[in-house]
């Protein structure tokens, strides 16, 4: 099924830091905050929430459209998304402008300071939906907060079925939009944070939400995730990762598998464990699509962990 990924296309900058923030942080002079890190080790890595699942969505054999603004430096990303074979005539390049972008310097215990340019992407409002998109399913993922609403409602109207997934961009969204794009979805994706943050912006706890769409789904980490469908709770246990190195991007992993199995028509406990896998397999590696794995072992890895076949 042809499905459409409305959301961030973004370089990460990862750097690493090899002291601990707190020792150069004095708290007593925080009001005069003036600190400089020596980082030797810098990756430049492609990113953004659209990116993400698509190129997780193709190594399923799905057939994802990303659609997204991209500034004029974006050519090495146009040129991926060509290697990969992932279609980009919903990406626009918008003149005057720097593709999103985020630089994230990472400490020896791990603990992270992050600025965020949002660039390109604050103008994916240009991106419309017209009623012809050849597209069965779609996923409104954080973006431009106007791109984000628009895209919603724009779904909605041509009766494309989608996933809101909020994600990050949540804070920009007040109450009332919140429920507004709830009500348009068909599926609502959270973290367990987030869910609360819903909770609490709302005044509407997530099983009183449930009953609004078709299935809502919280994903709590190595915790595992919670899918509340058709009037039941359902449990899905997470996967043992081979090894667990970066947990950039397994949201987007997770939600690349719950697109595919929407998009396959299969029940939700098989779709969930389809997606905790993919999280799975993203965190063995760095950054968020550098991880690659062929549809038959995907199949292999998911009879491992759930003694059952995956492709039919």
């Amino acid at each position: 099924m042809r499905t459409l990924i409305c959301g961030s296309i973004a370089f990460d900058n990862i750097m690493v830091f090899k002291g601990r923030f707190k020792e150069h942080i004095l708290p007593e002079q925080i009001h005069i905050l003036n600190v400089a890190f020596l980082v030797p080790d810098l990756r430049r890595e492609f990113g953004g929430c659209a990116g993400n699942i698509g190129y997780n969505l193709k190594l399923l054999g799905g057939e994802p459209m990303v659609m997204a603004a991209v500034g004029e430096d974006a050519t090495p990303y146009l040129e991926r998304l060509d290697a990969l074979g992932l279609p980009r005539d919903h990406v626009r390049v918008v003149p005057g402008t720097l593709t999103a972008q985020a630089f994230i310097t990472t400490d020896l215990d791990d603990n992270q300071i992050t600025a965020f340019h949002p660039g390109a992407m604050n103008h994916s409002h240009l991106n419309r939906i017209a009623p012809a998109t050849d597209a069965g399913l779609a996923i409104v993922a954080p973006d431009g907060r106007d791109g984000m609403l628009q895209h919603a409602h724009e779904l909605a109207a041509a009766g494309i079925p989608f996933v809101f997934d909020p994600g990050q961009g949540l804070p920009m969204f007040s109450a009332g939009e919140l429920l507004e794009m709830i009500g348009l979805a068909s599926y609502l994706a959270v973290n367990d944070y987030e869910g609360k943050m819903i909770e609490e912006k709302t005044g509407r706890d997530l099983a009183t939400l449930a009953e609004g769409v078709e299935a809502l789904v919280v994903t709590r980490g190595a915790a595992g995730s919670t899918i509340l469908a058709e009037g039941q709770r359902i449990e899905i246990p997470s996967v043992e990762a081979e090894e667990v190195i970066d947990p950039t991007g397994c949201g987007d992993a997770y939600r690349a598998g719950l697109l595919y199995g929407i998009g396959a028509g299969w029940d939700w406990p098989k779709i969930g464990r389809l997606a905790s896998l993919m999280g799975s397999i993203k965190v063995a590696s760095r950054g968020g699509q550098n991880h690659r794995s062929t549809r038959a072992e995907i199949g292999a890895r998911y009879h491992r962990a759930f003694g059952a076949a995956l492709w039919s």
